[in-house]
């Protein structure tokens, strides 16, 4: 895989449009100056903006890999960094018994025992039994890639500790190898829907972007680029109706991507214009809580006027 440094802003936004995601000239300058810079990029809004896709998009643009660790509560050092393959250790021990037993042969005492056992000790905690995760996996690549790590506010605190070292110095501490350090330096996108305020030290070492909705020329044309088979008058219709909808002041908004999923549905139910009866019937394409809905279905005239 060949990995491309952009030369421009304006080759960001190509980069990004040939993915299929439409990308604000502050969106592109802000990846521009993270890809350059070697920083790492914050993408900050509600659920459902395009900031986990930008990743996707950001990673093929350039030919980078896509390294991905999504966060969620409890997420620990061991699934997000590195552990030890406990079982391969001991099956290697078990293999290796005659060979211990000889290493031990002769020993006076049990002390001298266990201090040669101990002698040999780095044998079984080296590289040969490390089981790298997505964050050191990304670090130790050979090869460009992108890193995303995914609604970090879902994760603990501790996890952002964790990343300070990564994100400052692109190095792992294994207390049992030293210090790890990037053989090639990976992008990092870390994306927040804001559930919960990160720390001044994170945000001190990124780049950060704020991802709202799009206006609705923009999701207009996203809708259109990604639901091609729709026509302009339905998917205006329907870029028309979210936009409703999300003033609504719902528990769950409707996101772009459901935006899309609503006008390839009605697509395929063969409409080309959105009525009350069809609103109703696709409702729970478009929104994902019953309270949602019923209070939708007392407005539908409202969404469609």
């Amino acid at each position: 895989m060949v990995s491309v440094m952009f030369g421009t802003v304006e080759a960001v936004e190509a980069g990004l449009s040939q993915q299929g995601y439409l990308a604000s000239r502050e969106l592109a300058t802000s990846v521009f100056l993270a890809d350059r810079l070697e920083k790492p990029l914050l993408v900050e809004g509600p659920a459902g903006v395009g900031k986990t896709e930008l990743a996707r998009a950001w990673a093929a643009a350039s030919g980078r890999e896509l390294i991905r660790l999504q966060c969620y509560e409890g997420l620990d050092e061991a699934r997000a960094i590195y552990e030890w393959e406990y079982s391969k250790q001991l099956l290697y021990t078990q293999l290796l018994r005659d060979r211990l037993g000889e290493a031990v042969a002769g020993a006076a005492t049990l002390a001298e025992a266990a201090d040669r056992i101990a002698a040999e000790g780095n044998v079984f905690f080296s590289e040969r039994f490390l089981l790298p995760r997505p964050i050191l996996q990304a670090v130790r690549s050979p090869h460009p890639v992108l890193l995303l790590v995914d609604e970090i506010d879902k994760a603990d605190e501790e996890l952002e500790a964790f990343l300070l070292e990564i994100l400052s110095d692109w190095a792992v501490t294994v207390p049992e190898l030293g210090t790890l350090r990037a053989k090639v330096i990976p992008r990092v996108v870390l994306t927040s829907n804001a559930t919960r305020e990160l720390s001044d030290a994170l945000r001190r070492r990124c780049l950060h972007l704020h991802i709202d909705f799009p206006s609705a020329e923009r999701e207009l044309a996203i809708v259109r680029g990604r639901a091609g088979e729709a026509s302009e008058a339905l998917a205006r219709q329907v870029v028309a109706a979210v936009g409703r909808l999300r003033a609504m002041d719902l528990r769950k908004a409707p996101s772009v991507a459901e935006a899309i999923d609503w006008a390839r549905a009605l697509v395929a139910l063969g409409v080309e214009r959105l009525d009350p009866r069809t609103l109703l019937e696709t409702l729970d394409v478009v929104i994902k809580h019953e309270a949602d809905a019923e209070r939708v279905r007392s407005r539908a005239a409202e969404v469609l006027r």
